[in-house]
């Protein structure tokens, strides 16, 4: 039997998460209605920077600290805020929506178009 295509799990996460406009997800972080969190490669960041204000929360890491039970949980997570997952271009952070969602989150969205849309709009990026 062959391996379902990333693409189409993505595709079909998308179908049952809440992705937010690029501009939305900027204000209402801007706000403090929502907590952007960045799942991307560390190495990533020390590539192409980072969104000020944004949390680095690695995808390995996510779903751990996120469990208030697991023993690495961070308390960042534990907030009445949007928690807006982002990486490069929304692919990861459709499928860590999506599992997130499984595990009960309801303040859980992700941010259209990802880092690289971020970037491409202008919007601020702290180098190293």
């Amino acid at each position: 039997m062959p391996i379902t295509p990333v693409s189409k799990l993505v595709a079909d996460a998308k179908e049952q998460i809440t992705t937010l406009p690029l501009d939305d997800a900027r204000r209402a972080s801007d706000e403090a209605r929502a907590l952007l969190v960045d799942i991307r490669d560390i190495r990533e960041l020390q590539k192409t920077g980072r969104i000020p204000g944004a949390i680095h929360a690695p995808r390995g890491m996510l779903e751990f600290w996120v469990d208030p039970e697991s023993p690495y949980h961070r308390q960042a997570f534990a907030t009445d805020r949007t928690i807006v997952l982002f990486c490069a271009s929304a692919w990861r952070s459709a499928l860590a929506v999506k599992t997130l969602q499984d595990m009960g989150m309801e303040n859980v969205a992700e941010m259209s178009g990802g880092f690289s849309a971020w970037e491409q709009a202008g919007y601020p990026v702290e180098r190293n």
